[in-house]
């Protein structure tokens, strides 16, 4: 695996570099293990947390992404969510891990992460604009419980009063409210919470790891009554799984219940990576859709603009006969996916089946 030699040896401990309370050590590991002292194999059945020192922690987004922030902080690579869709699969590759059961257990820990966001936002050049968290692996999956990064992370950009936004699925970030509050007090601060579909099934299928679609809307909820504020990226919303009308009126009116402050639709985009995870998915256990998957993404990465057009103009209606405006176009990371999706519309000519 690459970055074999950033591994942090079982021997050290890396002290925390803020005056935090440090996470439970020895008290569970996410059902993760510690891999061996030889390097992590790909391919296997093992579910790893792999430690490393990491360089660099705030990361330029590449030019021409068609969204509208340039800064991102991952703390982890890999997610243990597991979400069969997650267009990152492909980024385990950069490993040499694989796209599919490796990406879902063998999750990289970047344990100094909060040292070098206090490192990288006190240097010289950095000019305090805005650092978007959760916009590719979740920085609240399971192993967050343990490492407890995100506590670091979120006091550093509050002590420099430095804008962040947070997108995840993980109700871990209840633990950090104080924080976000205080973040909140001298930063524009956003988050935002995933939630594509209320139906069990099909969160029991196709996002098998992550919190289930109810606690999701508690975290709404309760984020809501404390004042923080909470939008929701119903995403994705899945072809012949979760976009019947139904269905997407009452996941707006729950939504709206909860008190989300917007409420943003995204049909499901299938990168490569995630196209072939969730195309063997859809053969073993759904293969009554794979004709509507053929139709649908046989030209690329997305659906056909009529097609996500109609989802979207239901959810609006919804929203409408809920008692919730229809939102206005606003910077910020929960309108960048729907930009970076309608940009790429018809690129990427792949086939799914």
């Amino acid at each position: 695996m690459r970055w074999e030699n950033q591994r942090v040896s079982n021997e050290r401990e890396q002290p925390l570099p803020l005056a935090l309370d440090a996470p439970a050590r020895g008290s569970g590991r996410a059902g993760l293990a510690e891999p061996g002292p030889g390097p992590v194999a790909a391919g296997t059945e093992d579910a790893l947390a792999i430690e490393v020192q990491a360089k660099s922690i705030i990361n330029r987004v590449p030019g021409g992404s068609g969204v509208p922030f340039r800064w991102t902080i991952n703390p982890y690579r890999g997610c243990s969510h597991a979400c069969r869709y997650c267009f990152a699969r492909s980024t385990h590759t950069y490993l040499d891990l694989d796209s599919g059961h490796d990406f879902d257990s063998k999750i990289v820990v970047k344990v100094n992460a909060g040292a070098l966001v206090r490192r990288e936002l006190a240097h010289p050049r950095w000019t305090g604009e805005a650092v978007a968290m959760g916009t590719n692996t979740d920085p609240y999956q399971r192993a967050e419980g343990k490492y407890g990064l995100m506590r670091e992370i979120i006091a550093a950009l509050r002590d420099r009063a430095n804008p962040f936004s947070v997108l995840t699925k993980g109700t871990l970030i209840l633990r950090d409210l104080d924080l976000l509050r205080q973040a909140a007090e001298v930063a524009p601060v956003s988050v935002a919470v995933s939630i594509g579909s209320l139906q069990e099934q099909v969160w029991r299928a196709v996002e098998p790891g992550a919190p289930a679609p109810l606690r999701r809307v508690d975290v709404v909820r309760r984020l809501t009554d404390a004042g923080v504020g909470c939008s929701v990226m119903m995403a994705p919303i899945l072809p012949g799984l979760s976009d019947a009308p139904e269905q997407l009126d009452e996941t707006v009116a729950t939504l709206v219940d909860a008190g989300a402050t917007s409420i943003t639709p995204l049909v499901l985009h299938l990168r490569p990576g995630a196209r072939e995870w969730y195309h063997a998915w859809l053969s073993r256990d759904r293969p009554e859709l794979l004709p509507l998957y053929e139709r649908l993404y046989r030209n690329g990465a997305y659906a056909p603009k009529s097609y996500q057009d109609g989802v979207v103009e239901r959810v609006r209606a919804a929203q409408v006969r809920h008692g919730m405006r229809a939102e206005r176009p606003e910077a910020g990371f929960r309108q960048a996916a729907g930009a970076a999706e309608r940009a790429s519309d018809g690129s990427g000519q792949l086939a799914l089946l």
